[in-house]
């Protein structure tokens, strides 16, 4: 495996960092009180298309998502706290603090938070997709206490890359 290509051609570098302070809050909540808070720590639009990180911050509450895989891009999932439960395509697996789950395009994978207590976890997507559209969708539909039909479901996942199994 070698360096892709070069994608800055410049001689000297360029300031150009950006940091997001630790206590910024979220950028969406989806669900009841205290429901899901998501934080766009990178998205693809702010990398350039390079990844998309996100931190998912679930209540007590169950929820997650139920098995599906992505034909354009990768996702991995890094336990920050808590208990969630990880799906790597054979088997859901109790993942605690610090475990971490790599799923390539194809991959089928999901997650839930059944441990009746709050957990949180990293989520990376390469190449940067622009899953904000996808997780405001799912926002707007809990908010409004919608009721989608299976066509409006799966029309919704294939225009976000995702393939419910």
């Amino acid at each position: 495996m070698s360096y892709p290509q070069a994608r800055y051609l410049g001689e000297t570098g360029e300031a150009t960092g950006r940091i997001r302070p630790a206590t910024q809050g979220p950028d969406l909540v989806i669900g009841k009180d205290p429901g899901t808070r998501v934080h766009y720590l990178g998205t693809g639009e702010s990398t350039n298309g390079a990844f998309g990180l996100y931190r998912w911050e679930m209540g007590p509450r169950p929820g997650g998502a139920t098995p599906h895989f992505h034909r354009t891009m990768t996702e991995s999932f890094y336990v920050l706290s808590g208990a969630v439960r990880l799906y790597n395509g054979k088997e859901w697996v109790q993942g605690t603090t610090g475990d971490f789950l790599f799923v390539p395009e194809g991959g089928v994978h999901g997650f839930r938070n059944e441990s009746g207590e709050p957990a949180s976890l990293l989520i990376l997507f390469t190449p940067g997709a622009p899953r904000e559209g996808y997780f405001e969708a799912l926002a707007d539909i809990a908010a409004n206490e919608r009721e989608l039909s299976p066509e409006e479901w799966t029309e919704l996942y294939s225009r976000h890359d995702q393939y419910m199994v």
